[in-house]
């Protein structure tokens, strides 16, 4: 690939400087009055620093002039990003998510797509990130990601600091028009009945301690490799907490021989079948370490909430468009079948993608023109 389609460019072909300006001007008590550092040029410094993986702002100042950034003090870029409203970045990063989805592949013959739903931790010590204390020597955030399963992509994203408990953001990034998958973390008896009067459809692991009142063995054809244990419907917990409805639990043995205890609304499906979408949960914990290896999630640049926040929602925005941009190259090149997202980002790091990749990404670059990121 050449020196005129850098990955920055094709950023701001598909998220626009206008629409940055927009989002800036649209957020409450906060006015950009800078004039060579604005919000914008910060936003292309984040997305640099993720792509190129630079070590901090004193490496981003340095070298920034080489990828076309305007040339600023190391401590401009820091004042800057402790200034700016991190909301700003994470509205950014919606828009970017709302641009880039697109409709997928049903998985497992499901009429909705599945939303992983877990959280990241990153830390720092505690001298850097005193305003979200965590552990003894250490400061941290959580990241609430809600993960399509089809896309491979955060369709949604919530932050908080660690010491935040899991339970209240798996219903916070709930959507009726996905089926829930949540490990036990989110299992709260209350929310499976809620989740029952509202429609949305979940698979989600049991605690081990939880009681299962009155089962009812369900009859099911058996098929698959997975080793179901017992397929129920009971009532969870005890008491005062109890669930008020039934609910089918699903036993099945891991690859540990562990006994997994599923709780979900689904009926019709089989027994193996919900195995399967609680398996895929594996596939969020995969794109946690993806994003923390691959755009310096863990080096932390800044030491405000401000500055945190918004490198931590431009990596999740540089991911949502690499990803996209792969997925619509990648299977249009058979004989690249088996190249890799990080291959592919490593390739176009060095402007050295195959000329199949490169006649490809022309075809999309002119969709981009003809509107295919536009908003309805």
């Amino acid at each position: 690939m050449n020196n005129n389609t850098p990955f920055l460019a094709v950023f701001k072909q598909v998220l626009t400087s206008e629409e940055v300006q927009r989002v800036t001007g649209q957020t409450k008590d906060y006015e950009d009055t800078g004039t060579k550092m604005t919000v914008g040029v910060l936003f292309d410094y984040f997305i640099q620093a993720c792509y190129h993986q630079w070590d901090g702002f004193r490496q981003s100042a340095r070298v920034g002039s080489n990828y076309d950034l305007p040339k600023v003090h190391y401590s401009t870029l820091s004042g800057k990003a402790g200034e700016v409203p991190y909301d700003i970045f994470k509205r950014l990063f919606q828009l970017l998510v709302q641009k880039c989805n697109r409709q997928t592949r049903r998985h497992l013959n499901l009429p909705k797509d599945l939303l992983l739903i877990d959280s990241t931790t990153v830390t720092a010590a505690n001298s850097r990130m005193s305003w979200a204390p965590y552990k003894k020597f250490r400061g941290g955030i959580k990241l609430h990601v809600a993960l399509s399963h089809g896309q491979h992509s955060p369709v949604n994203v919530v932050e908080s600091i660690a010491r935040r408990n899991d339970a209240p953001f798996g219903e916070v990034l709930a959507d009726k028009d996905y089926l829930l998958v949540q490990d036990r973390a989110y299992g709260k008896i209350g929310r499976l009945d809620q989740y029952v009067q509202q429609g949305q459809s979940f698979v989600i692991r049991l605690k081990d301690n939880l009681h299962l009142v009155m089962p009812r063995k369900l009859q099911r054809p058996a098929e698959g490799d997975t080793k179901i244990v017992r397929d129920i419907t009971c009532y969870i917990g005890q008491g005062k907490h109890q669930s008020a409805q039934r609910h089918r639990v699903v036993e099945f043995e891991n690859d540990r021989g562990e006994v997994v205890r599923i709780v979900t609304d689904l009926r019709k499906e089989s027994a193996h079948v919900i195995a399967e979408m609680y398996k895929a949960r594996w596939e969020i914990e995969v794109f946690f370490r993806w994003v923390k290896q691959h755009l310096n999630v863990p080096c932390l640049f800044g030491t405000t909430e401000n500055a945190v926040y918004s490198q931590l929602f431009v990596a999740l925005a540089t991911y949502v468009l690499l990803k996209y941009i792969f997925d619509e190259i990648h299977p249009k090149v058979p004989v690249f079948a088996e190249l890799t997202l990080w291959e592919f980002m490593q390739h176009w790091r060095i402007f050295n993608l195959p000329l199949e990749w490169q006649v490809q990404f022309n075809l999309l670059r002119r969709k981009e023109h003809l509107g295919v990121f536009v908003i309805p």
